[in-house]
């Protein structure tokens, strides 16, 4: 049975395609999950991949996950596939593929070709423009010309990124993200991004060591929002999260849950900005 608090990657018995039943989008969304060695250049603290290591995409079978994504569209489509899993009749809907899974997507060399493939795909099934395809990123590899074309073709194809920004301070980056970073990098990376493709920042917030994020690490958040602002960087909006389900990270227990009322206060303060959220407690 599939359900919203099940993300498992291993869910269709397949290799590069998964079914999530997605609480942000509210409906099922078709996970393509390139990064199959459990590999990630960062390593959030709250990442809900078991196992994960330090690294880069490997190769990726382009034949094999066009076959894949194939199939199992036909499956939802014409199949059984709701009925199979149980799937509650609100959910009974394809709303977005996400280019996602166990591990940063564009460190995967074949970027831009599982793009076009997705692209050609939803066409052979009439379901270009009619869903979404995200892709969720960290933004570090954005200066490759690869992940360039695919977010050049991703913005044809009625796509969007949903651009990870956890924190806006030095400190925060490292503890949540554990690299280090700047609001210097982060803005450059967003700026190239969003400029090629439709873009919102992707904020997860929660408690760390029984402690909501502090008032310094609130502010520096807004003024980094205000700094995209100020130079014109073309944002969609904000999409702040918490978490639903425990990390599988060596931090699992020192992180948490914050109330629905926290996030909604967070949210209050990003629309004084005139930006759009969306959040999902």
């Amino acid at each position: 049975m599939l359900t919203t608090q099940d993300h498992s990657r291993d869910k269709a018995g397949l290799t590069y395609i998964y079914p999530v039943l997605s609480r942000r989008s509210g409906g099922l969304s078709i996970g393509v999950n390139l990064n199959i060695n459990n590999a990630c250049n960062w390593r959030c603290i709250y990442c809900q991949v078991p196992d994960l290591i330090r690294g880069s995409a490997p190769s990726v079978n382009i034949d094999k996950l066009a076959s894949e994504l194939r199939n199992f569209l036909a499956d939802v489509i014409h199949g059984s596939f709701y009925d199979k899993e149980a799937v509650p009749d609100e959910f009974r809907v394809i709303k977005d593929i996400a280019i996602s899974g166990n591990g940063e997507p564009t460190t995967a060399n074949e970027f831009d070709q599982v793009v076009n493939l997705i692209e050609l795909i939803l066409k052979e099934y009439g379901l270009l423009g009619s869903i979404k395809c995200v892709l969720i990123t960290n933004g570090s590899m954005v200066n490759r010309n690869q992940v360039k074309k695919g977010l050049e073709k991703l913005a044809k194809m009625n796509g969007e990124v949903w651009f990870k920004i956890d924190s806006a301070t030095p400190t925060g980056i490292a503890t949540i993200n554990q690299v280090r970073g700047s609001n210097t990098s982060s803005l450059k990376r967003l700026k190239i991004v969003a400029d090629l493709c439709p873009t919102l920042i992707q904020t997860c917030v929660f408690s760390y060591k029984s402690q909501p994020p502090s008032d310094s690490e609130i502010n520096a958040y807004l003024n980094l929002l205000k700094a995209v602002i100020s130079r014109n960087i073309p944002l969609k909006g904000v999409l702040l999260y918490g978490i639903e389900r425990e990390s599988l990270q060596p931090e699992a227990k020192i992180i948490k849950k914050l109330p629905a009322s926290w996030l909604q206060d967070f949210a209050a303060k990003i629309k004084e900005l005139s930006i759009d959220v969306t959040v999902t407690p």
